[in-house]
């Protein structure tokens, strides 16, 4: 029983790493660090970027598994953060497995940030690569409505678990729409600079990062996984641009 209850413990935390966007590695070694610091014999983890396969003998005699489906839900550092520093104080000996689960219960539960202060720093983030991207000011505004706008779209889109390709597909169309509207109405000065400034939340940053970090730990397969995943991202992105300006030029005759 003492057994099952570690491989519970360690499934749980790879769960919470895994959903949240951490490295497969990482899953993998705190997996094994919890594991080893309750004293399980014979432990075996293999990581995917979608899946965690986990083994251990139980008692010296028989072998007990799980197998775990776990589909990234959202980035959420702080969680990871979170499980790592309960990774350390369990190789130390200062928790015990009643506490562990508990601070497990709690890392899952903590909250993001709230839906105004995640719109306020997407439209800061999409107003500040404007300007490094060589935007004025009145681009800097345009696209600062735009990022709030697309962070609410994307807050939404979460909810109703919409497939993350279309939701970065109406995401970009839904930036280039707004810049558009502003370059209409004489609001913004450089279409493109505002498009590549609104668009910047929505590229893979970590997926890639990621992806390159697999690579380097010799985990090819998630490494693959994770930059066919980015690619996918960023195809969807450049679908979604292209569509409005398309849409643009030939049922409105509109060159922008």
């Amino acid at each position: 029983m003492q057994q099952q209850s570690v491989l519970e413990l360690a499934v749980q935390a790879g769960e919470i790493l895994l959903e949240n966007g951490a490295e497969v590695f990482r899953v993998q070694q705190t997996m094994e660090i919890m594991a080893a610091g309750y004293g399980a014999d014979e432990f075996h983890v293999y990581v995917l970027t979608n899946g965690i396969f986990a083994s251990m003998q139980e008692d010296g005699k028989n072998h007990v598994a799980r197998l775990e489906n776990v589909p990234q839900s959202s980035v959420h550092l702080a969680r990871v953060d979170a499980v790592n520093s309960l990774s350390r104080k369990i190789a130390q000996g200062q928790i015990s497995m009643e506490d562990a689960f508990a601070e497990l219960e709690r890392i899952r539960n903590i909250p993001i940030l709230s839906l105004p202060l995640q719109m306020l720093a997407c439209g800061a983030g999409a107003g500040f690569f404007t300007l490094i991207f060589g935007g004025n000011l009145a681009d800097f505004a345009c696209s600062f409505v735009a990022g709030i706008l697309l962070q609410l779209f994307l807050c939404k889109a979460e909810k109703y678990k919409i497939n993350k390709i279309i939701t970065r597909l109406l995401g970009a169309a839904l930036v280039t729409a707004v810049a558009a509207i502003c370059i209409i109405t004489g609001a913004g000065h450089d279409m493109d600079k505002m498009i590549i400034g609104s668009i910047m939340p929505l590229v893979p940053g970590i997926a890639m990062t990621t992806a390159i970090r697999d690579f380097f730990n010799s985990d090819y397969l998630s490494g693959t996984i994770r930059l066919m995943d980015a690619l996918i991202i960023g195809l969807s992105i450049a679908t979604g641009v292209g569509a409005v300006l398309g849409f643009a030029a030939v049922a409105l005759g509109v060159r922008l």
